[in-house]
């Protein structure tokens, strides 16, 4: 009875013409434009040649449905010395029923310009259709060139009382002290013991041995043992020292204090020249340092300057990983590393 009872509810439910729902009816038609959230010039990179196509990725692309999309209409104006890029994305529906989602998947244009759309500007804008701003390139004319620097890092350069330093010719690193922040860390004396001894000393000395780290919200606990007046000879087995905890003396302060400093690639480059990407490897004392940087270098058609720290100096922030900034004293750094560093081996 039941197997009867499904079988009649199954062919009840069941329409000849069953299947995904249409996104409208066989006689729609209707024209418009879409819009895209996403666009990317040159897949992120900083620098664009006017020589070279000018590669533009459009993501999550909304066109009702994908047949709907007719084309992409790339428009060019110009803002003082930017040309400006306004795609539209532009709708043709006919009724076409198409199973495919409603964002499209990411688009690249390839975009040649000629050169009355490019005189006078020094950078590539695109914005979305509220005019709103989603990516810039800077827009040039010359070279490229890739290099590749090994700088030996002199062991002088993990000493502070040392800095400034840099290494000897350009390119060079340069390690500067910004500041000292002075501070106080609280110790109290413990009594140690000599379990084993082997006396060679004529005479010995108190030997305060001070922690290599320090707590501030305590107060460390530092062992007062007994050493050799000479340094050569022996006392006690070093293994054989025993600490006294409830042998303590009264609390006493030991004075710091923080170095703070800096360390900058600088590179002497052509007059407006540009560095377009640098990377590094590990910097260890007493090791090679490696720099791989690529440099735009501009012909005799360039009309533009930067960026760089100076018209012929480029400055990279190796510890914070990031262009040396134009509101920082470039001017200064630069007498720093000209002057005052000692060059090191």
């Amino acid at each position: 009875m039941a197997l009867v009872a499904l079988s009649f509810c199954v062919t009840a439910c069941t329409q000849g013409d069953d299947g995904v729902l249409p996104l409208s009816s066989g006689d729609d038609y209707f024209t418009g434009k879409g819009f895209f959230r996403q666009a990317e010039l040159d897949s992120g990179a900083r620098i664009h040649l006017a020589s070279d196509t000018l590669f533009l990725k459009m993501g999550e692309l909304w066109t009702f449905a994908n047949c709907a999309l007719k084309e992409i209409e790339v428009e060019k104006s110009r803002d003082g010395e930017s040309l400006v890029l306004s795609p539209t994305v532009v709708l043709e529906y006919d009724g076409e029923d198409c199973p495919a989602p409603y964002y499209h998947p990411d688009t690249v244009l390839a975009l040649v310009f000629d050169d009355d759309d490019m005189e006078g500007a020094s950078r590539i804008l695109v914005r979305n259709d509220e005019g709103s701003l989603l990516d810039s390139i800077l827009l040039r004319r010359g070279n490229f060139e890739l290099d590749t620097f090994n700088i030996f890092v002199d062991s002088l350069f993990d000493s502070v009382h040392a800095l400034p330093l840099r290494t000897k010719d350009s390119p060079s690193i340069l390690r500067v002290l910004d500041s000292i922040t002075p501070r106080v860390f609280y110790w109290r004396p413990m009594k140690s013991d000599c379990e084993l001894r082997v006396d060679m000393c004529d005479s010995v000395v108190n030997d305060t041995l001070f922690p290599s780290s320090w707590n501030l919200n305590d107060t460390a606990l530092v062992p007062m043992r007994k050493a050799c007046a000479i340094g050569d000879s022996v006392y006690c087995v070093s293994s054989r020292w025993v600490n006294d905890s409830a042998s303590l003396d009264g609390v006493q302060e030991r004075a710091d204090t923080v170095w703070h400093t800096s360390l900058y690639y600088v590179e002497k480059i052509p007059e407006c020249a540009s560095v377009n990407s640098i990377s590094f490897g590990s910097l260890v004392l007493g090791k090679k340092f490696t720099i791989v940087r690529e440099l735009m270098v501009p012909d005799e058609s360039e009309t533009s300057c930067g960026p760089s720290t100076k018209k012929d100096l480029f400055v990279y922030d190796i510890q914070r990983m990031r262009f040396f900034p134009d509101t920082l004293d470039v001017d200064s750094l630069y007498g720093i590393w000209k002057s005052k560093a000692t060059v090191v081996k």
